[in-house]
């Protein structure tokens, strides 16, 4: 019965009329209000000033508003999932992560996600920044590993992993590469090598341009090791998406942070889900990440020191968000 009169009370409240709410749900108008009235009467509160033939909330109305509609939200969402299951349907989560990552804990958590939940197949796919968006924003992935490029979205659900240094891999045949850190002042002679698709090569160019600060200098490559080859032979520097500031054995590069005008250059790394789309599994592996990102050095803070900055997004540093 309440879950009934909390939905007459949200439609009345969002029609602004009783006569449009009873016509939303094809019941009668004295249905809507005599439901109205006892579930008034049962909380024992007026939860409508009324007026004639207008009314306004008070503030018990608003109150039991503003939560009702949550409430009804989350009730929802779990008889789909609830229905789901029952129709054995293929448990499964869809995996997008940046195409320049190169750490081990979305691998490691990938594995322990697997051990831990068998009966679900993870699909898992990599793209750029804009690819990885469109996926989420057309239901085609259901959680991904991105960098924040815009201010923080109520569709999505943000959340932080940490912040830090952009790294980037240079060949130990380069000079450069015995400092101890590389200065996008220093490097405007040596190309930028970039990971994108032919599609996406002009956002990517664009993005560390006009946002980072880099020289219009790029090469192009279609996948991580085929930049890694580049770099190997010397042909331009690679940055990375990594938590971890030490370099692979045997890549014949090195691994160094990245500055400009005397400061280290800050990523914010985050996992981005849909509201509307927020399973068990989705936030099981999403703790489960958590649970693996370990800073390598002061170059990186856990998601406490971050959240102070993003309660007021136009702060952010160099970043934008899904």
């Amino acid at each position: 019965m309440l879950f009934r009169q909390m939905k007459y009370f949200i439609a009345v409240v969002e029609a602004h009329s009783f006569t449009e709410a009873s016509y939303a749900l094809e019941i009668s108008q004295s249905a809507v209000s005599q439901q109205i009235k006892a579930l008034e009467d049962d909380l024992g509160v007026p939860l409508l000033f009324r007026q004639n033939r207008t009314f306004s909330l008070t503030p018990a109305g608003e109150y039991f508003y503003r939560h009702g509609k949550e409430l009804l939200q989350e009730i929802d969402a779990f008889q789909k999932e609830t229905r789901r299951l029952g129709e054995d349907q293929e448990l499964q989560l869809r995996l997008g992560y940046l195409n320049n990552y190169c750490g081990s804990e979305l691998y490691e958590t990938i594995a322990a996600f697997s051990a831990q939940y068998p009966e679900v197949t993870i699909h898992i796919f990599n793209g750029t920044h804009e690819d990885l968006y469109e996926q989420l924003r057309s239901k085609k992935a259901d959680i991904v590993l991105n960098d924040q490029r815009r201010a923080f979205s109520d569709t999505y659900e943000n959340d932080i992993l940490a912040t830090g240094v952009l790294y980037a891999e240079i060949s130990l045949q380069n000079s450069l590469s015995r400092q101890n850190h590389l200065s996008l002042e220093g490097l405007r002679r040596i190309p930028c090598v970039l990971v994108a698709s032919a599609e996406q090569e002009q956002a990517e160019e664009a993005y560390y341009t006009d946002t980072l600060g880099f020289a219009e200098n790029f090469l192009f490559a279609r996948t991580l090791e085929d930049a890694r080859l580049l770099v190997a032979s010397n042909r331009g520097y690679l940055p990375l998406e990594t938590f971890n500031a030490t370099t692979p054995a045997g890549t014949a590069s090195v691994r160094l942070p990245l500055y400009k005008d005397g400061k280290p250059l800050l990523r914010h790394y985050c996992l981005f889900w849909r509201k509307d789309n927020s399973t068990y599994y989705v936030e099981e592996f999403a703790n489960l990440l958590h649970k693996r990102i370990q800073p390598q050095d002061s170059h990186y803070r856990r998601t406490d020191d971050v959240e102070k900055n993003q309660k007021n997004p136009k702060k952010a540093v160099n970043c934008h968000s899904i």
